[in-house]
C-alpha cells in the first residue's frame, strides 16, 4: 500500500509515532528551501522512521530533542549505512520544529557565564546596540575584552571600579609580544573603547583608555595589493555567463570591480537598494553608512541577467542567494571570497591575492591615475576618514617622484 505526501513524496508506510502530523508541512518547507525532488524525499523518509522510532521510545512530542536524533541515527547506524546527509536533515527536522514551537527549545542547559564574562556581553550589546559597529568589528574585539577582564578578575566579581592604569599596561605588556603588530593594535583599540565605555557607565572615574600603551604599527606601511586593470579585464572576458550561477558571479565580480565594494557590502545587497529609473545603487557600508553610487550600464546588465535568468524563487530580499538548497543569502563575505578565488582559478588569471578586496584596491588606483583626487576616492570607496584613503597616495610613483628633491652632487 502507498501512502502519498503532498501529492509528491510516496512512502510505503504510514506516518507513525509524535511527529506523524508534522512531517507533511516539513516537506512543504523543504520544497520552499529550493530542495531537488529526490532529496525532500530522503528527508521525509528520515523523519518518518525517527518518528516511528520516538513512538516506539514513548518519547512525546514536547520532549523530543537534539540528543533523540544523535541517539537515533546511533541506532540507524547499526542497521544500515547512514547517508551522508543524514545527520544535517534531522538538524534541520529539530530547527523547523523548534521554530514552530511544536516542540521545546529549552532542553540545552547553558554553561553559567562568569562576572567577567557577563561584563563582556553587556559590552557586546552595547557596540551592537548604541554604536551600530559592523559585526566583525565586534567579533574581534570582544575575545580581547573578555581575556583581560579574567585575568584581572578570574571567576570573581568584575568590579569595575577597582581597575587601576597598572592593571591596563601590564596586560598590554604581556599580549603585544605574542600577537602580530595589527593584532596588537586591535587589542588596544579594543581596550580603549571598553575602557570609554565603562567611564561612560560610570563604573569607573578616571580616563583608563588614556592608559592604554601605544604599540609600534607604522602607519601605511606597504603599498595596497591591487590587481592589474589588464587582469581585471582579461578576467571579466573569460567569465562564462550561460548558467544561473555563472550569470551571479559575473554580476558580483562586477560589482567588486566596477564599484569597488567591499564584500559585505555585495553580500548584504538588497533588492529594494537598487532604483532602476534613476540608475543607483544604496550601499550600506560600515558603521550603518549608506552611500549612493551610480549603477554603470554593464554592471546593471548582468545583475537583470541574474535576476531574470538565473536568481532562485524566495521570499528573500537579498539580491544574491545561494545556488543550492536552503536559498538563501549568503552568511557572510567568505562566500564573495571564495567566488573570487574560484574565478581566478578557472580563468587562469594572475593576480596578487585570491581575496575580493584587491579590486577594491584596483579601483581606487585607476581612479587616482586618472586624475581623482583623494577625497573623491574616499567618498566611492565609502571611507569614513581621509587618512584611510591616503594609502592610496602612495601608489601614484609618478606624482610622488616630481617631489623628490635631486641628490647633492647629481648622480655618481
Amino acid at each position: 500500500m502507498r501512502y502519498i505526501i503532498n501529492e509528491q513524496i510516496v512512502l510505503s508506510q504510514p506516518l507513525e509515532g509524535p511527529l506523524a502530523a508534522h512531517i507533511a508541512p516539513f516537506a512543504e518547507w523543504a520544497r520552499e528551501q529550493g530542495y531537488a525532488r529526490y532529496t525532500i524525499y530522503r528527508q521525509v523518509l528520515l523523519a518518518s522512521c525517527f518518528s516511528r522510532w520516538l513512538g516506539e521510545k514513548r518519547v512525546n512530542l514536547r520532549q523530543v530533542a537534539s540528543e533523540h536524533a544523535t541517539q537515533y541515527l546511533d541506532y540507524r547506524a547499526q542497521r544500515r549505512r547512514i547517508a551522508r546527509g543524514d545527520a544535517a536533515s534531522l538538524r534541520q527536522l529539530i530547527d523547523f520544529l523548534r521554530r514552530g514551537d511544536i516542540i521545546s527549545t529549552g532542553e540545552v542547559k547553558r554553561r553559567r557565564l562568569t562576572p567577567a564574562e557577563r561584563c563582556a556581553q553587556a559590552f557586546e550589546q552595547y557596540l551592537r546596540q548604541e554604536r551600530a559597529l559592523a559585526k566583525a568589528t565586534v567579533v574581534n574585539y570582544l575575545p580581547f575584552i573578555r581575556a583581560f577582564l579574567t585575568d584581572r578578575f578570574s571567576n570573581g566579581p568584575a568590579r569595575l571600579s577597582r581597575l587601576c592604569a597598572g592593571d591596563v599596561v601590564r596586560f598590554v605588556q604581556r599580549q603585544a609580544p605574542r600577537l602580530h603588530p595589527k593584532r596588537a593594535k586591535l587589542m588596544t583599540s579594543a581596550l580603549r573603547s571598553f575602557l570609554q565605555y565603562a567611564r561612560y557607565r560610570g563604573d569607573i572615574v578616571l580616563d583608563l583608555a588614556a592608559a592604554v600603551p601605544a604599540v609600534a604599527n607604522w602607519s601605511m606601511m606597504s603599498i595596497p595589493r591591487a590587481i592589474p586593470t589588464e587582469q581585471v579585464r582579461q578576467l571579466l572576458a573569460r567569465c562564462g555567463q550561460s548558467t544561473a550561477k555563472e550569470r551571479r558571479d559575473y554580476a558580483i565580480l562586477l560589482l567588486l570591480a566596477r564599484l569597488g565594494l567591499r564584500a559585505s557590502e555585495v553580500v548584504f545587497l538588497e533588492l529594494d537598494d537598487i532604483d532602476w529609473e534613476v540608475g543607483c545603487l544604496l550601499v550600506r557600508g560600515k558603521g550603518g553608512r549608506q552611500t549612493e553610487l551610480p549603477l554603470p550600464a554593464d554592471v546593471g546588465e548582468a545583475i537583470v541577467a541574474y535576476l531574470r535568468q538565473g536568481r532562485p524563487q524566495s521570499a528573500s530580499r537579498r539580491v544574491f542567494l545561494r545556488a543550492k538548497a536552503p536559498i538563501r543569502g549568503f552568511l557572510g563575505p567568505g562566500a564573495v571570497c571564495a567566488i573570487v578565488r574560484r574565478a581566478l582559478e578557472y580563468t587562469g588569471t594572475a593576480a596578487p591575492t585570491k581575496g575580493a578586496h584587491q579590486f577594491r584596491h584596483a579601483l581606487a588606483t585607476q581612479m587616482l591615475h586618472h586624475g581623482a583626487s583623494l577625497s573623491e576616492i574616499g567618498e566611492v570607496l565609502g571611507h569614513r576618514s581621509t587618512e584611510t584613503t591616503k594609502i592610496y597616495a602612495k601608489v601614484d610613483l609618478d606624482a610622488l617622484r616630481t617631489l623628490a628633491l635631486p641628490w647633492p652632487g647629481g648622480v655618481q
